[in-house]
């Protein structure tokens, strides 16, 4: 893969043969990150676990302290008796059957998180093949299948994010802006691989946190030490 000259030069800054403590894998992301926007930060998390057996899974939400830097858009799906509540706690989208028919027909994905009730999960549901793909199925375990929309809509825009393998034993997730500086992205990596960490399957053996290395939207990854995890 060919990559730019802001690329490379960024690379040459960084030794690939390193692990990098945190805070200064942190600063040479920020450094690296030298597009006309404000690249996201992420964070790539390889776990010593089997992804294909049900009790290795590993999969939860947090909410970040500082937030993602992000304008979430949330759809809440629920009956008539939560609609109010869902737009007061700052829902972008709320509706019910009508919602659902919108996705299926309109193939209509203007949003970032679906939110919805139990009892409207029968048929939110059918539209599994269609969210599934994107990441933005409802799941108890990421609290997006609750009675309680208005909690669940104020986390989402707070800036909660769900964490989870993928087939290849990593999660991926965002962990603020680089325009957010060390500190704040420190103590949203914290928040985020101490809920990992303690997520960890009874069944998983050996090493738990295989590898963690972080990266600017457009910038070269940067190795950081596990230990600190372990």
């Amino acid at each position: 893969m060919k990559h730019g000259k802001k690329y490379t030069d960024s690379a040459k800054t960084i030794d690939k043969l390193s692990l990098y403590e945190v805070p200064e894998a942190l600063d040479l992301c920020c450094k690296t990150a030298k597009a006309k926007f404000d690249e996201t930060i992420e964070i790539h998390v390889k776990l010593g676990v089997d992804s294909r057996h049900a009790d290795q899974q590993v999969r939860g939400a947090v909410v970040l302290p500082n937030g993602t830097g992000k304008n979430i858009r949330v759809l809440v799906i629920c009956k008539a008796d939560k609609i109010d509540a869902a737009k007061a706690a700052g829902a972008e989208f709320v509706g019910s059957e009508e919602m659902v028919a919108k996705i299926q027909t309109e193939n209509w994905m203007d949003f970032d998180v679906l939110i919805t009730t139990p009892d409207m999960m029968g048929q939110v549901g059918r539209l599994g093949k269609v969210l599934g793909p994107r990441g933005l199925m409802p799941n108890p375990k990421a609290g997006t299948v609750t009675p309680d929309v208005a909690k669940a809509v104020e986390e989402a825009k707070a800036g909660k994010i769900e964490y989870r393998l993928d087939k290849t034993n990593i999660i991926h997730c965002p962990i603020g802006k680089a325009s957010f500086g060390v500190e704040k992205l420190n103590e949203n990596l914290s928040i985020l691989m101490e809920a990992i960490v303690k997520a960890k399957p009874a069944a998983a053996k050996g090493t738990y946190v295989k590898s963690v290395a972080l990266a600017s939207t457009m910038g070269p990854s940067v190795k950081v030490n596990t230990l600190k995890f372990v």
